[in-house]
């Protein structure tokens, strides 16, 4: 399929070997014409012969008609040509035959030979014919008429039809490669955009994950921590009101900085480079793409594929891994944070995600094992960060869990996390009855 949208691999419509009506139509034309001029010709080839004329206009009509399968069989043509060429027929047939051989694929030594003997074949008739007619006196001309009307005549009759077929026979060739690579560079242009497509949509579903395990993470340890708060708070809100007050305050940081995390994601998705928000656009109809588009389309959805991250919001850092545990014992967790080696700086990712690694941790000992005993161990090592936090037993094996809710998607999202920075995620159950959750990231 090409930019017209025709396809030039048609099924043949003609009748026979034809691939279309008018060629047979052109061929029958050439055929009778052919076949009424031989059978003229059999008149005088009869009398010099000595048959009967009937006999001589028959062969004639089977001699000229033989030019219906020149698509078919052209050497065939070419050699009946030849063959009837001493009795001064099939002129029309030679040069038609000649035509149809050079523009067809066959080996180009065929051509030469059967244009040699065509050529030669027509020099000798011609020159026996004019010295005949010079012994008559029918011609009047110098002994040099005769190889010059030879060699014209032989060359008028082989050179013209000969050169046009191979030039015809040329210029098809390389339309129809033209044609071929015209439909590769579609179908390759066509490949590239739907990979480019598909690369988008690739591109698409991870930035969708990312944002969800973004807002799992910003969401589900502040909103943790506050369903902590407010139950720590409705059971001392009458026993200890200054507690309260405390837990009341804290309820209220984790919401503002909770809301904080959430507009400066929002706004980072509403927004584009140029700061405006984005606008719901109604798609047109679709309408055929010609060729000189799909390159264009292939470039634009490759464009639109490597621009399809969005910028990450800033922070959290690894410097503010003190408050997160500080949050957690406010609470009411047992909490111990440890740290070896010295604290450097790492890549923005690296630290994002050792920090939310350590956050979800915590927040999955606030679900399902509180009042457990929790340590935090944080190394920074030559080459990678490692982290690990381990939670006890919870004291009361029947009320470990806070009842807060649980979707089943925050150690998975650790373990991509991890995984994408070519780093180790490991988590399981510890003989002891707790949880551990480790996780080794490259500093690179």
């Amino acid at each position: 399929m090409t930019t017209t949208g025709e396809d030039h691999t048609r099924a043949p419509t003609g009748p026979w070997w034809w691939e279309r009506r008018r060629g047979a139509v052109l061929d029958v034309g050439l055929g009778l014409a052919s076949a009424m001029e031989c059978g003229a010709e059999g008149v005088p080839f009869a009398r010099d012969a000595g048959v009967p004329l009937w006999l001589g206009v028959v062969f004639g009509l089977l001699a000229g008609s033989v030019l219906l399968v020149r698509r078919k069989w052209p050497v065939a043509v070419v050699l009946v040509a030849i063959a009837v060429t001493p009795a001064q027929m099939g002129f029309l047939m030679g040069i038609v035959g000649l035509y149809t051989l050079a523009a067809c694929e066959l080996p180009r030594r065929v051509i030469v030979a059967l244009a040699g003997m065509s050529l030669v074949g027509t020099m000798i008739v011609t020159f026996v014919r004019v010295s005949q007619d010079m012994a008559r006196g029918d011609l009047t001309l110098g002994d040099w008429f005769v190889p010059f009307a030879a060699v014209t005549t032989s060359l008028g009759l082989t050179a013209p039809p000969l050169l046009l077929g191979l030039y015809v026979g040329a210029r098809r060739r390389l339309m129809e490669s033209l044609r071929e690579r015209a439909d590769s560079l579609e179908r390759e242009l066509q490949l590239l955009a739907e990979r480019a497509e598909e690369r988008a949509e690739w591109a698409r579903s991870e930035e969708r994950t990312r944002i969800a395990r973004e807002m799992h993470d910003v969401v589900a340890h502040r909103v943790s921590l506050m369903v902590v708060h407010a139950a720590a708070l409705q059971a001392v809100a009458r026993k200890d009101p200054e507690k309260a007050v405390r837990n009341a305050a804290l309820v209220g940081d984790m919401g503002r900085q909770a809301l904080t995390e959430l507009r400066e994601m929002l706004g980072v998705l509403r927004s584009g480079d140029s700061g405006e928000p984005v606008r719901r656009r109604v798609e047109p109809e679709p309408v055929p793409v010609p060729l000189a588009a799909v390159g264009v389309a292939a470039a634009e959805a490759a464009s639109k594929a490597a621009a399809a991250e969005v910028v990450v919001v800033d922070g959290p850092w690894l410097s503010e891994l003190e408050e997160l545990v500080g949050q957690s014992a406010a609470a009411g967790m047992v909490v111990a944070l440890s740290v070896e080696g010295e604290l450097r700086s790492y890549p923005a990712e690296v630290e994002q995600t050792a920090y939310r690694v350590v956050q979800e941790a915590l927040t999955n000992v606030h679900k399902h094992a509180a009042g457990a005993k929790t340590y935090v161990r944080l190394a920074h090592r030559s080459a990678e960060i490692a982290m690990q936090v381990e939670n006890d037993s919870p004291p009361e094996p029947g009320s470990a869990s806070a009842g807060l809710p649980s979707g089943g998607n925050g150690l998975l999202g650790m373990r991509e996390r991890v995984v994408a920075l070519g780093g180790v995620f490991v988590s399981g159950p510890t003989d002891a009855g707790g949880f551990r959750v480790s996780a080794v990231i490259p500093a690179a």
